[in-house]
């Protein structure tokens, strides 16, 4: 994949969990959206108010938090992956 996000956006690729109740799969409309995903690149060194880059604070491959309607979503390779602004994201699981 040769994607670079622009300003202070990063590309996440949401961890999605098949659900099962008893014998029976959860179909994709009925689940809620996820909430955490796998970062795959950052915008530009973007700097913050704070005077720190952004890849200061976020690393390609950090396990990350973002709200339920956070970013674009769209397909890349038949994958979902989500654009997401960095002040969207809500913090990173260690």
């Amino acid at each position: 994949m040769n994607l670079q996000p622009l300003d202070d956006r990063v590309l996440v690729e949401p961890i999605e969990e098949e659900e099962k109740v008893g014998s029976l799969v959860i179909p994709d409309t009925v689940k809620e959206k996820p909430m955490m995903g796998i970062v795959k690149a950052i915008g530009y060194d973007y700097e913050l108010k704070e005077g720190k880059p952004l890849k200061d604070l976020i690393k390609v491959g950090d396990k990350v938090l973002f709200g339920k309607y956070a970013g674009q979503e769209f397909k890349i390779s038949g994958k979902k992956h989500l654009v997401i602004k960095r002040d969207e994201l809500l913090a990173i699981v260690k």
